[in-house]
């Protein structure tokens, strides 16, 4: 079983930075893929981006986050990173991490952290 944990939110202004982390324990597969997703008050839980650990490729979601955010790894740490620039209101959210163990379907979940950008 893997467990995720997430941190690096808080409260920003608009136009600043955040850096959220997320650190994967357990036993992860050789193929696995890491993934950002962030839900709103009163809205569905969006998908923001993609990592895979092998080979590092990402790839990104809704196209309002394209340009700003940016999704890492660390190896050696078994961590996943979303650097967000430029933030706005409307990216406040809960944002949950989620490992997908084959790259077919998110089975495990981080509790969520929570980020907001003020006006």
């Amino acid at each position: 079983q893997v467990q995720l944990v997430e941190s690096g939110g808080g409260l920003v202004q608009a136009g600043g930075s955040l850096r959220l982390s997320c650190a994967a324990s357990g036993r992860t597969g050789s193929s696995y893929v890491m993934g950002w997703f962030r839900q709103a008050p009163g809205k569905e839980r969006e998908f923001v981006g993609g990592i895979r650990w092998s080979g590092g490729s990402t790839w990104y979601g809704a196209d309002s986050v394209k340009g700003r955010f940016t999704i890492s790894r660390d190896n050696a740490k078994n961590t996943v990173y979303l650097q967000m620039n430029s933030l706005k209101p409307e990216d406040t959210a809960i944002y949950f991490c989620a490992y997908d163990p084959y790259g077919t379907i998110w089975s495990n979940w981080g509790q969520g952290t929570q980020v907001t950008v003020s006006s």
